[in-house]
């Protein structure tokens, strides 16, 4: 027990030795210029960490969900989803503002964009489709297909007449605009498909799910104890996999540093918005949500965050809040003690749905690509920003740099140019490491806000389950046997039809009659 105890206090400093160590073995390798084959190669210790992880998200969501909403009473469970969702909420729009108020403050996009690196391309998406899309994966209709791939509605492109485009060749942008509308066919938005589990829809389908198994009683026990077994497997699993997780951060974080071409690209107008970034994130990390915890439970938040360690340094190295996921699990339940009907329900959630540092980092992003565009934004639009980034948030998967598929639904609400975002493509693998570990720390501060606030409705079901035991130890044997015999009694005959199905099926007719179940005198 000591070694264990040992081991689960010192494993989280074991795991800032290969991030450091991961660091440092990239700047010594790249001087050598690897290939990408080769540095594909060096990084796949890490690729095997991400892989071993993402292979428990699925039914670790589900198993929790399913077992968290079951163990809970209707009254119960919708008082802590409704103090869930309001937490969501409150942080996320927190976590926008101060977005916004730092890149108003330090106003890092002031100069030309033409100093700036664009790198990638970026896939076009249209904001009505996207908040359709979003309502459609909350509503899978195969459930087998939602594990593997989620509703996404491409982008139709217009085609031109040739004749037209050679007349207008030379025109300004605003008359090429003018005749991109005026030649533009009108096309019906077809749902389609891309790869990716639809974490949305089956968090939805689980929660739904585990209130009826709930509501079942003793007819829905079976499947509980199903999902129950389900989850504690994945979990032993888990306690398995985090002892490679050293060696996996250590490739990941070095593969990620020697995949950049040029490290100057992180100076200038890109230096100071990664500089405002992480003030942001360190603003809203270190500060809001410790605090609010703190008034909300008038205990010391560094104590519990120090039990989140472990899962925060994951975070930092997969990038990922969704492959973290099995980690945090782990934390708020050995370390910090939190309830487990209160972990299965909130986490899966928040790491499908509550996204703060993707929040700050959508609004923040959207206003430094109009500050480099000499766009003044006025107070409608920075409210639009505001809304459209906490609403764009809900729809990012917890999978590495999703925020950046969602921000062309910011900046196309305010008419940014959506091609822009490969200004920031170069910093975003680093600034994805500090919003996914805000998202985490977020999560698991959550969870343990939620379990103070519903606790009255917890001790009530212990009690009530307490009580039930007690009542069942304390009942006299002779009444216990006597309602047996007459549970067994009324069972005593059979309806001829159900003998004969008995019999049929391998029963013999002596022992149907030894077990006292007599076919009834037929009436004539």
């Amino acid at each position: 027990l000591k070694e264990k105890k040992f081991s689960l206090r010192h494993y989280p400093v074991s795991l800032l030795i290969p991030y450091f160590s991961g660091i440092i073995l990239a700047f010594a390798l790249r001087p050598y210029k690897m290939t990408y084959r080769q540095i594909k190669y060096f990084s796949f210790p890490g690729e095997l960490l991400m892989r071993m992880l993402q292979m428990l998200v699925l039914p670790l969501i589900v198993s929790s969900l399913v077992t968290g909403m079951a163990s809970l009473d209707g009254k119960a469970s919708g008082k802590m989803g409704l103090r869930a969702v309001v937490y969501y909420m409150m942080t996320t729009i927190i976590a926008v503002f101060i977005g916004i108020l730092m890149v108003i403050i330090i106003h890092p996009g002031k100069g030309s964009k033409d100093k700036l690196h664009r790198e990638g391309k970026i896939e076009q998406v249209q904001t009505t489709d996207a908040f359709m899309d979003l309502v459609r994966n909350m509503f899978p209709p195969n459930l087998v297909e939602a594990c593997f791939k989620q509703v996404r509605t491409p982008v139709p492109h217009a085609s031109m007449p040739e004749n037209v485009t050679g007349t207008l060749e030379n025109v300004t942008r605003t008359l090429r605009s003018l005749q991109e509308v005026l030649s533009f066919e009108e096309t019906i938005p077809i749902p389609g498909s891309a790869n990716g589990v639809n974490a949305l829809g089956l968090v939805v389908f689980s929660v739904c799910f585990g209130l009826v198994i709930g509501s079942m009683k003793q007819k829905g026990r079976a499947l509980q104890e199903f999902f129950s077994c389900l989850n504690e497997a994945i979990m032993r699993l888990v306690a398995i996999i985090i002892w490679y997780a050293p060696v996996g951060i250590l490739f990941l974080i070095a593969g990620k540093i020697l995949e950049m071409d040029d490290l100057a690209v992180m100076g200038g107008q890109l230096g100071m918005y990664t500089l405002t970034v992480i003030v942001g994130l360190l603003i809203h990390s270190l500060c809001v949500l410790p605090l609010l915890y703190f008034i909300v439970t008038h205990k010391n938040p560094w104590v519990f965050i120090a039990g989140l360690l472990q899962a925060l340094i994951t975070a930092l190295g997969t990038s990922s809040s969704s492959a973290t996921l099995p980690i945090t699990f782990r934390c708020l339940e050995e370390n910090n003690g939190v309830d487990r009907r209160v972990t299965r329900f909130v986490l899966p959630v928040g790491a499908t749905i509550n996204m703060d540092g993707t929040a700050l980092y959508e609004a923040l992003a959207a206003i430094f690509i109009a500050q480099v565009n000499n766009f003044e934004l006025d107070f409608g639009q920075i409210i639009t920003i505001s809304i459209t980034a906490t609403a764009a948030s809900i729809g990012a998967a917890g999978i590495p740099q999703a925020g950046l598929v969602t921000m062309m639904i910011v900046l196309t609400s305010v008419g940014l140019p959506t091609e822009d975002i490969t200004l920031i493509i170069a910093v975003d693998w680093f600034l994805d490491r500090l919003r996914t570990t805000t998202n985490v720390l977020g999560d698991s501060l959550g969870a343990g806000i939620v379990e103070h606030l519903s606790r009255h409705e917890l001790d009530a079901q212990d009690s009530e389950l307490g009580n039930s035991v007690i009542e069942e130890n304390e009942k006299p044997y002779h009444l216990i046997y006597q309602a047996n015999t007459h549970k067994h009694r009324s069972n005593a005959k059979l309806p001829s039809k159900q003998a004969d199905n008995l019999s049929h099926s391998g029963w013999s007719v002596g022992y149907i009659e030894s077990q006292g179940w007599k076919r009834p005198q037929e009436v004539t």
